[in-house]
């Protein structure tokens, strides 16, 4: 059995409604609507992840009004290769998908709720991070695409800035020094000392272990290691600046 069926099949006591939950009883064959679904521990919390990440993301290929061939094909990459899923997990995932086209709830109801059941940073960042990618994925970025990529910090409760940091990112541009300090969570008037224990702390937060113990499965050790890339990046442009 995959591991997403494995984890739907456990009653635990996170009680999931919403979107979320619609998603989740239109993935097992049954309408939830505004019923709840009782679940808890580690392997649900990737469900709820996994739920949350490809209705989003169906949402976000939609967002120009159809879904192009390039953002199917990166989506199945990433669920093929990138997450190693197996068939049936696949499988899941366009049952999860094809729902979310076609459901009445708007990507902004998804992340509110993802904000709201899942706390952890790291996970709302990644999810972002995948957004964009489908956004790109045909190599331009189509004004319904950028507003979503613009407004959904917020209900995804990251930082505004995030937007500038991601586009300069995906667009290829190198980072300015300002959003390097916005990486780190510093600022120039941090000294030497303040900015490497802020660049320790970063490390620390996307270390793969420790993601690992907040839900998300092994094979997002890759999410984490591009994260790592960036932050480590980031100091070193910043030390370079300051020799």
């Amino acid at each position: 059995m995959s591991w997403l069926g494995a984890g739907i099949g456990a009653g635990i006591g996170m009680v999931i409604g919403g979107p979320i939950g619609a998603g989740i009883g239109a993935w097992i064959g049954h309408s939830v609507g505004h019923a709840k679904v009782a679940m808890t521990g580690q392997r649900e919390a990737q469900t709820v992840f996994f739920v949350s990440l490809f209705s989003m993301l169906a949402k976000m290929a939609k967002a120009d009004g159809k879904v192009s061939s390039e953002e199917a094909e990166l989506i199945n990459h990433i669920a093929k290769t990138r997450m190693n899923m197996d068939a049936e997990d696949r499988k899941a995932a366009r049952d999860i998908f094809n729902n979310a086209l076609n459901d009445d709830y708007s990507i902004y109801d998804y992340a509110s709720q993802y904000k709201q059941v899942m706390q952890n940073q790291q996970m709302r960042e990644m999810v972002y991070r995948l957004l964009f990618a489908v956004a790109f994925a045909d190599q331009k970025l189509h004004h319904a695409e950028e507003l979503i990529l613009k407004e959904i910090p917020s209900h995804l409760g990251l930082d505004s800035s995030i937007y500038n940091r991601f586009r300069e990112e995906f667009q290829g541009q190198k980072a300015d020094i300002s959003e390097c300090y916005e990486v780190l969570g510093c600022t120039p008037d941090h000294s030497d000392v303040e900015v490497k224990r802020a660049y320790r702390k970063k490390c620390i937060e996307y270390h793969p272990d420790k993601l690992a113990s907040k839900g998300l499965p092994d094979s997002f050790i890759k999410f984490a290691e591009e994260q790592m890339h960036q932050i480590t990046s980031s100091y070193s442009t910043i030390m370079d600046s300051r020799r």
